[in-house]
């Protein structure tokens, strides 16, 4: 039983770092607290709770989290410091051991980070306590279905990962894939659309695996989100190449609600660095995936991951690459330079690429990938289409996001607070000053 008399007058204060997934679950934290009793810390005061939610996909996103575990101790002297996520899942005695932190929570403990929190607040002692498990052993699932400062929410739906590529920790730091029922997401999404919610990005981290805890699959969930009413708009975050189905393609393309809007990781282009990846598809594969999505909705937005650099990736695997993205239809590249993790696969792969060729790939590909947003987003320069608006920060532009993901800017004279979550059909003008979005001609 959680005595929640000793949160009451207490203030938080949160940092988040990595994948929206974690920000959904931080999200989801803070509204926990604050039903308890827990304010928020506006900028500049003190808090008496300190929740770091951490990222580990990165040697940098390891010394990231460091960084910020460091400075909340520092700038929220006192307070009772809890550090969550993938680091503290693969690291737990490592972030145990910085001076300040009270809490460590591991992938499968951080279900229950209140009672966690409300026992150690407690019995707060001299030195921090962690709670991990192994892989094998995280079974729990955090439901989260929040928006934070955001207008649209994020509704996780899945959590972990059964594929381990050689390159990657997330299914050490995260365990198994695992899912709720369609059931309680339906019943999330519905509450959503009771707060007002608009838009949901459906988060996870493997999230066409959906369906191996309760033997579902990810199209019925699809089926069933589609007929919430309330919510207008959802996208999918992120969807591997394998699991990306004709069906699912075909259905989101006549569905109400789901927009032509794709993540879909590549990570190489080359087939041998995939099999070194122990990636589940080739590039082949890829390639009709884009295609069967085109030929389907001729507007959709298709945001592509791609690593540069791994080990095994020789100038001419990378060459294959950058060929293979050059001919595809796709809008955008999220361009991510590898990093060694360690008890990753990777490291027995011999041929290792030196940090100014990964620099110099990067650029290309961040080049190329300019070229095809800025050229995706020319052809609506002038065309008609319904916008959902985003609150922005007083005296800043305001923007909001198409149905096919195509960033519109309103300038700050322009911006109305009554625009907040709202769907509005505007003509969409020339490009904003550095290229990110195009303006709302009024």
């Amino acid at each position: 039983m959680i005595d929640t008399s000793i949160f009451q007058g207490k203030k938080a204060a949160y940092f988040t770092l990595g994948c929206k997934l974690n920000f959904s679950e931080t999200s989801t934290f803070g509204r926990m607290l604050s039903d308890m009793g827990v304010q928020t810390a506006e900028k500049g005061e003190q808090a008496d709770i300190c929740l770091i939610n951490t990222c580990s996909v990165t040697e940098v996103a390891d010394h990231k989290c460091r960084q910020a575990i460091h400075r909340m101790v520092r700038e929220h002297p006192g307070a009772f410091v809890v550090v969550t996520g993938c680091y503290a899942q693969l690291e737990p005695e490592k972030v145990a051991h910085i001076e300040g932190v009270d809490l460590v929570l591991g992938s499968n403990e951080k279900a229950n980070l209140v009672q966690f929190l409300s026992d150690g607040f407690v019995r707060r002692g001299n030195t921090a306590s962690y709670l991990t498990k192994r892989t094998k052993d995280i079974k729990t699932f955090a439901p989260s279905c929040s928006r934070g400062n955001r207008t649209r929410y994020f509704l996780k739906v899945q959590d972990g990962c059964d594929y381990f590529c050689t390159y990657c920790t997330i299914p050490y730091a995260r365990g198994f894939s695992r899912n709720p029922t369609i059931q309680s997401l339906v019943a999330q999404a519905e509450q959503a659309a009771q707060e007002g919610g608009k838009e949901i990005v459906l988060t996870g981290v493997n999230i066409g695996d959906f369906g191996k805890t309760t033997g579902e699959n990810f199209l019925d969930l699809v089926k069933a989100l589609d007929a919430v009413e309330g919510i207008k708009r959802y996208r999918i975050s992120s969807l591997e190449p394998d699991l990306l189905s004709d069906e699912l393609i075909e259905y989101c393309a006549q569905s109400r609600a789901f927009m032509p809007h794709f993540h879909i990781p590549l990570q190489s282009g080359s087939d041998t660095v995939l099999k070194l990846m122990h990636r589940h598809y080739d590039s082949r594969l890829f390639a009709d995936k884009i295609r069967r999505v085109k030929e389907l909705m001729p507007d959709a937005f298709i945001g592509v991951d791609v690593m540069v650099g791994c080990r095994g990736e020789t100038p001419e695997c990378f060459e294959e690459t950058y060929r293979l993205l050059e001919t595809l239809d796709v809008t955008q590249l999220h361009v991510f330079p590898y990093s060694e993790r360690p008890g990753t696969s990777a490291l027995s792969i011999p041929y290792v690429v030196s940090d100014a060729d990964k620099r110099q790939r990067s650029q290309r590909l961040l080049e190329l990938s300019d070229q095809k947003t800025q050229a995706f987003y020319a052809r609506y320069i002038n065309k008609v289409e319904e916008v959902l608006f985003e609150k922005a920060t007083r005296g800043r532009a305001m923007h909001g996001f198409t149905r096919n993901y195509i960033r519109v800017e309103i300038s700050p004279a322009d911006a109305r607070e009554e625009y907040d979550n709202q769907l509005i059909s505007v003509r969409l003008g020339d490009f904003n000053r550095d290229k990110t979005a195009l303006k709302w001609i009024r």
